[in-house]
């Protein structure tokens, strides 16, 4: 059995982790694809790794900055840890406070379970898809559920603070007027299930690390993160790629729309990017 509290003090441990070297003039490193690396990203890792293996010496752990398990390992696991010790690296770098620790739960190849801490604003997100979604903040608990978009309220669109799309203008000419609500790492799936926000769309590749706690979030807050064919991320695939997205409210939104035919026309490259 699944421990909620265990997994909610290990993440806010991770998180303290990072704040001690966030308030630091810490170094920056680089890995191979470019992206930073830091000491807070390595600390978060080897805590929730050493954190999971400890109480659940069973289920394998799979973390962005572990290292890489094969899939003829991996194709025969029933459910793993997937983990972002620190998502939003260049977030914190900025030093914005957008950054966060994600851990999931992944059965067969659906995440079930997903916990998103922000540390700077001590907010805890968790979703168990078959229970529900919830906030914790300020030592207050309180259930969370998508927001529908409707004609009476402007649509709010989550955008990546730090990751430009490519032909995500085009994509969003179906829409009607619109603002716009950047966030940094998974804050733009917390923002969704918050009712912050109404559409987050990712026109450019993600990792599963990326969006697995997010998806799992979202999901259990009512809405849904498919792919641009308008299927759930499939996970412990043979590559960790991801590729583009949708998360909203509702499938059926997101054909009322047409966001979903346009999001695959685009994918095929039958419109311009923008």
């Amino acid at each position: 059995m699944i421990e909620i509290d265990f997994l909610v003090d290990l993440a806010i441990k991770a998180g303290r982790a990072i704040l001690d070297v966030y308030r630091t003039d810490f170094s920056v490193n680089r890995k191979e694809d470019l992206s930073p690396l830091t000491l807070a990203d390595m600390q978060s890792h080897r805590i929730i790794l050493d954190g999971l293996n400890s109480r659940y010496p069973h289920i394998p752990v799979v973390s962005e900055e572990g290292r890489p398990v094969p899939y003829d390992v991996r194709r025969n696991w029933t459910r793993f840890w997937l983990v972002d010790p620190l998502d939003g690296t260049r977030e914190f770098v900025k030093r914005n406070g957008e950054f966060t620790v994600n851990i999931a739960l992944v059965e067969g190849t659906s995440p079930v379970l997903g916990l998103i801490y922000i540390p700077v604003a001590e907010r805890l997100f968790f979703g168990d898809c078959r229970e529900g979604c919830w906030e914790i903040s300020g030592g207050q608990r309180r259930a969370l559920r998508v927001r529908e978009p409707s004609a009476e309220h402007r649509l709010r669109v989550v955008k990546s603070r730090s990751h430009p799309s490519r032909g995500l203008d085009t994509l969003l000419k179906l829409l009607p007027d619109y603002e716009v609500v950047k966030r940094g790492s998974a804050l733009k799936f917390c923002a969704l299930a918050a009712g912050e926000a109404d559409f987050y769309p990712r026109t450019g590749p993600t990792s599963e690390w990326d969006t697995a706690a997010g998806q799992a979030v979202v999901t259990a807050a009512g809405g849904v993160v498919v792919d641009f064919e308008g299927s759930p991320f499939p996970y412990n695939k043979p590559i960790i790629e991801n590729g583009p997205f949708l998360a909203a409210s509702s499938y059926d939104w997101l054909k009322r729309t047409g966001l979903l035919d346009r999001a695959r026309s685009l994918i095929k490259g039958k419109l311009h990017s923008g």
